[in-house]
């Protein structure tokens, strides 16, 4: 019996944390469980560690930030935080220093990159300087969908949430227009201005660091936009095809891994409220301007309305 009880403890004592990857439906984060070092890692004894992200997703809210880090991380090579940090936006989180971030990191393998999401850094004044000053060779993927839909689906988002805590909401025409134009004090307005807070990015990061992923094509055919992913971070060619088939219930793209299927959230993709015509042409005017000098800060087009 004795025996017995001491080779369990050695099991326990030995057995290693697996490195995290992110999932649909999240989950705890990986324990404390060692001792952080000088050099920006935190390292188990089985040889997984926790580091500093080489890869941020910065953004944008509701540019499709979540089916970005799922599929990047079908990638072997890539460990990618479950929630987002927010760590550079909150003043309650980076007064707490980079040990606090570096906690928030999976466990990778030293062949691993590590990588986190938060969709609000990309619009936050403050961020581009302080991920700058952590590090300025870091790789930075930014998902942008058409301006008007992004709007769309940031209102949705919180008419739901609203609706789910049996809250008041605001008809989306009375928030997008004001005295018959369009309603500037709309914050969601604002984050679909991307050339102006691009041009922030762009005083600390050279466009080379920055992969723009089309976030409207992502949706309709994940893999191409997938594949300029990792050729963007140099990582051996690995996402194809078959991990990819359309969920004809859901109406979008869902991930196969090693035999296992898996969907986003049902809060994902859902159907945008009826906007006016008259609206909806007031919106495209609006953005029309503003979207071109996006594209010359980046030097590319996209399908935009």
């Amino acid at each position: 019996m004795a025996a017995l009880l001491l080779g369990l403890l050695l099991f326990a004592i030995q057995s290693p944390p697996v490195p995290s990857r992110p999932m649909a439906d999240g989950g705890p984060p990986s324990p404390p469980t060692s001792s952080p070092t000088d050099n920006g890692t935190t390292s188990h004894p089985n040889g997984t560690l926790q580091q500093l992200p080489q890869i941020i997703i910065i953004g944008v809210r509701k540019g499709g930030t979540r089916a970005l880090i799922e599929m990047l991380s079908l990638h072997s090579a890539v460990a990618a935080a479950q929630n987002e940090v927010h760590f550079f936006d909150w003043e309650s989180h980076f007064q707490k220093g980079f040990p606090w971030y570096l906690s928030q990191m999976p466990y990778a393998y030293p062949d691993q990159l590590t990588v986190e999401k938060t969709p609000a850094y990309f619009t936050s004044s403050k961020v581009p300087k302080r991920i700058h000053q952590m590090n300025p060779d870091i790789k930075l993927l930014l998902i942008l969908r058409d301006p008007t839909e992004r709007v769309l689906s940031d209102y949705t988002q919180v008419f739901y949430n609203r609706l789910q805590k049996h809250k008041r909401y605001q008809p989306i025409e009375s928030i997008l227009v004001k005295d018959g134009e369009i309603n500037l004090g709309y914050k969601a307005l604002n984050r679909s201005l991307y050339y102006m807070h691009m041009q922030n990015w762009l005083q600390y990061f050279p466009l080379e660091s920055i992969h723009v992923v089309d976030g409207d094509e992502l949706i309709r055919d994940p893999f191409p936009e997938m594949k300029k992913v990792e050729r963007f971070l140099k990582l051996e060619p690995q996402i194809n095809a078959s991990n990819f088939y359309f969920n004809k219930t859901k109406g979008f793209y869902c991930l196969r891994d090693h035999g296992r299927e898996r969907c986003l959230h049902d809060s994902k993709g859902r159907a945008h409220p009826h906007v006016a015509p008259a609206i909806l042409q007031k919106l495209y005017q609006f953005f029309h301007e503003p979207n071109k000098k996006f594209f010359e800060l980046v030097g590319r087009t996209f399908n935009w309305k």
